[in-house]
């Protein structure tokens, strides 16, 4: 058999970078930027170490689980059962894709109406408009950047380091700005707005699903994560000198397109249409792989069970298009009642990273109870030193969700929605698991059973009706390989 692992470093990099970055962080960079100067370097290195910390605690998940299509909710469900497993996923990933793709639809209204002053269209129409064409591409199997969004991710990776290294060489020394470059240095200050910050590097779990065509993907993957995010950090470092030499604190704070004008005071008029181009295409690339990975999350957690099978079903073209209307609505919804302002955007930034910042925070909890529960189960990769590192992870990030925002009564609404929605859900997990499910709430499946979940096979099995819905063939399927939990080692 042929050799598949193909990808090295390069490319796992590569993903990494162009996965995280979208246009919208660029915003949380200029707000923080803006009340902070620059100690906000400080703020975005120590939320950074924390994700850091997340991205090896998947890669051991994914080591001892691996190759699954719905990743971190298979994993919740081994380690805690099917109750905590919806709250998280649908919380932290579903509902948070919702709000964070609604915020990169609102950037695309602003960037138009900065770019295009004229234009008789709203902000909010325009990105409403955004959404329903996407829609209607995702709906008919049509994904109209599938091969270039990864270039425009790129694209708009490099014209933000070359940016942020024109702005730090003073490349344009007429337009220098003489301003204070720390506004407010105290670590107090510093710490306040670490969620702000965590929204930079959120995202470095969608590596794992190229880990199995990674070359020596155990050392690989693991070193990939990490240098993905420093890579990113050098370059928010990069923009936001940057901001401190060319752009006023004040103007800084208002502007909801952050980056545009930036590159307007630094380059001009080239700088404007420079960073607007590659802007608008990376926001359609970034809003249309949100609401297609949406739609499949919504899918892989009906076909675990945690979902009605009525996610599972799909457009001719092969998209499943209930998870597609759902977040199609909402974000018109969200977009419709008014994102414009900075500050509508910045408090829709912070409420989805609440929910993230949650998920993540049960990524730890999962390997501290799978290790308490398979401590020899093989994992081709594992973390040093025992479970410090996934218990000082849970640490850093509740304290990333209590410096969410350094305003207390912004912090108090934040919490009210979290607070909501979780127990929304809580309600719905509740009747879920105990009359439709019918299995225990807070007991965590066998790997074996979560694996085997994931193939046509286990469908038509034990969902006859839901596989005849969805046109499934039983034909042999070859079962994902799990640890066996009773050796030690894996059944050949």
């Amino acid at each position: 058999m042929a050799e598949q692992k193909k990808l090295g470093l390069p490319s796992v990099i590569a993903t990494g970078v162009g996965l995280i970055v979208a246009t919208s962080c660029l915003l949380s960079l200029g707000q923080g930027s803006s009340l902070l100067g620059l100690p906000f370097i400080v703020t975005m290195s120590i939320a950074c170490a924390f994700n850091i910390l997340t991205a090896l605690s998947i890669c051991e998940l994914n080591a001892l689980m691996p190759n699954l299509t719905g990743g971190l909710a298979q994993f919740t469900l081994a380690s805690c059962g099917p109750f905590v497993t919806i709250i998280t996923n649908m919380g932290g990933f579903i509902c948070c894709q919702m709000i964070l793709g609604s915020s990169e639809a609102a950037m695309f209204g602003n960037t138009l109406s900065t770019v295009f002053p004229s234009l008789p269209l709203s902000p909010a129409v325009t990105a409403i408009i955004l959404i329903c064409i996407l829609f209607v591409l995702n709906l008919f199997g049509v994904d109209m950047f599938a091969k270039i969004q990864n270039v425009v991710a790129y694209g708009l990776i490099v014209s933000l380091v070359i940016m942020g290294f024109l702005g730090c060489v003073k490349a344009n020394p007429s337009a220098v700005v003489e301003q204070p470059a720390v506004l407010c240095g105290s670590f107090t200050d510093t710490l306040s707005l670490l969620g702000l910050a965590f929204f930079l590097f959120i995202g470095v779990e969608f590596i794992v699903p190229i880990s199995p065509n990674v070359r020596n993907s155990r050392k690989l993957v693991p070193l990939g994560m990490v240098l993905s995010l420093v890579i990113i950090l050098a370059m928010q470092v990069l923009i936001t000198i940057g901001f401190s030499r060319y752009t006023p604190w004040e103007t800084l704070a208002e502007s909801t397109v952050p980056h545009i004008l930036y590159g307007s005071l630094l380059l001009g008029k080239a700088g404007t249409v420079w960073m607007s181009v590659v802007s608008m295409l990376a926001v359609i690339s970034t809003l249309n792989t949100a609401m297609f990975g949406v739609s499949q999350l919504c899918a892989g957690m009906a076909k675990i069970g945690l979902l009605p099978s009525t996610f599972l079903r799909k457009t001719p073209a092969g998209s499943p298009y209930v998870g597609l209307i759902l977040v199609a609505l909402v974000m018109c919804v969200l977009n419709g009642i008014g994102l414009t302002s900075s500050d509508s955007l910045v408090f829709l930034i912070l409420t989805g990273c609440s929910f993230w910042i949650f998920c993540y925070v049960m990524v730890h909890v999962d390997v501290i109870i799978l290790r308490k529960k398979l401590p020899k189960a093989p994992r081709t990769f594992k973390l040093p030193f025992g479970i410090v590192i996934p218990v000082f992870g849970v640490i850093g990030n509740l304290f990333m969700i209590w410096n969410i925002d350094p305003s207390m009564e912004l912090k108090k609404i934040i919490y009210m929605i979290f607070g909501i929605v979780s127990l929304v859900l809580a309600v719905y997990a509740f009747f879920w698991c105990r009359f439709v499910i019918k299995r225990p709430m807070f007991k965590g499946y066998a790997i074996k059973e979560v694996m085997a979940m994931d193939t046509d096979l286990y469908q038509i099995r034990h969902y006859p009706k839901v596989a005849q819905k969805l046109h499934l063939e039983a034909e042999p399927d070859v079962v994902p390989v799990a640890a066996d939990t009773n050796t030690g080692t894996r059944p050949e």
